[in-house]
């Protein structure tokens, strides 16, 4: 059986879910995992398009960090996907 595709992304207020059917909310935005070395912590924040956009949103130096994703490392201009994990190592003398 074909399921069709609504007019509108978003239903009707007053449209209710059929049977079988979850309710969901109608934009969730992507997220990525992020672990902070040496400092620690792990956070999810909203998904960067590239490496360059997630340093600068963490305020962190591109010269000044490396990221990693399953073991290998990720220059500036790679993509992020949604719900990759990624380690952000900083490698610059703190003292």
């Amino acid at each position: 059986m074909e399921k069709t595709l609504p007019a509108t992304p978003f239903p009707a207020q007053d449209e209710q879910p059929q049977p079988g059917e979850e309710e969901r909310a109608p934009w969730v935005l992507p997220t990525i995992t992020v672990t902070l070395e040496p400092c620690g912590g792990t956070r999810t924040m909203p998904r960067s398009k590239t490496v360059l956009q997630l340093l600068r949103s963490m305020g962190i130096k591109p010269a000044a960090a490396l990221v990693i994703r399953d073991g290998g490392l990720l220059t500036p201009d790679r993509s992020i996907a949604p719900d990759d994990h990624l380690t952000v190592r900083i490698v610059t003398s703190s003292g």
